[in-house]
């Protein structure tokens, strides 16, 4: 019995000699950090001089797509890439500002850095939805009532926006409650809402306040729509009764649910 427990001592010194396990595990993790750092520090120094230092990966070219009335050559100049500069230090957040800013013709670009020598700028620009007339110009206006460009040609198939504001009685009342500004942006929208069919053969979009805005088609019909509100409704309604009285030359369908046409 004695002998037993001696032995058993013995086995219990025996294990007990060296660190404990959760301190030898601590100084394996330590180990672990300290091959790690100096593997990371040995490596660092030639990617650093890989990306900052060498030729091998500097900003040599730069590739446009996604121009319509742009050139590449428009949009390269405008975003003054730095050529010969580390590929990896190109600021491509200062690139898109500048082409924002010298060409408001870009809705969106995305400038994505090619390796090993390249900068893409993948444009999108602004479509024109209406054009206002300025003297022998056009001013283009997009999808959200920007106006972005002016032209010496009016683009084909854009209806032009005339603005006919009164300065007395309801309609003065309208744009000093809502501005020259969002008057355009509802005709904009009425644009958008029509039917595609009526779109591509609508001359002008006439806006003389807030819930008065008609449509003058190529052929000298007269569309009244009223304000933008109910737009899908309303476009419903125009392509039925369009259907139904082919022959008229007015429709109103500024209430929807109460539509009307008249003329020949």
């Amino acid at each position: 019995m004695a002998g037993s427990t001696t032995a058993e001592r013995g086995e219990r010194q025996q294990e007990s000699s060296g660190p404990p396990p959760r301190l030898r595990s601590r100084r394996a993790r330590l180990r672990a950090i300290v091959l790690l750092g100096l593997a990371l520090v040995f490596l660092g120094i030639p990617t650093a001089w890989l990306f900052y230092g060498s030729d091998w990966l500097r900003a040599e070219e730069v590739s446009v797509s996604g121009t319509r009335v742009l050139t590449s050559d428009q949009v390269e100049s405008a975003a003054a890439v730095p050529l010969g500069k580390p590929l990896i230090s190109v600021d491509t957040g200062a690139i898109e500002t500048r082409l924002r800013r010298k060409l408001p013709r870009i809705d969106a670009v995305d400038v994505v850095r090619s390796w090993p020598h390249g900068i893409d700028l993948k444009v999108v620009e602004r479509t024109p939805v209406l054009i206002v007339h300025q003297g022998e110009k056009f001013v283009e206006v997009d999808d959200e009532g920007v106006r972005f460009a002016t032209v010496s040609e009016a683009p084909k198939g854009v209806p032009a926006l005339e603005l006919t504001l009164s300065r007395s009685g309801s309609a003065a009342a309208s744009l000093r409650r809502f501005g020259e500004s969002r008057l355009v942006r509802e005709a904009v929208g009425v644009a958008r809402a029509v039917p595609a069919a009526v779109a591509r053969e609508t001359r002008t979009v006439k806006v003389r306040s807030y819930d008065d805005i008609s449509l003058e088609l190529r052929d000298g019909r007269t569309v009244v729509w009223g304000s933008s509100e109910k737009g899908t409704a309303k476009a419903r309604t125009l392509t039925a009764l369009l259907k139904a009285t082919p022959d008229a030359g007015y429709f109103d369908v500024s209430v929807p649910t109460a539509p009307a046409s008249s003329g020949s």
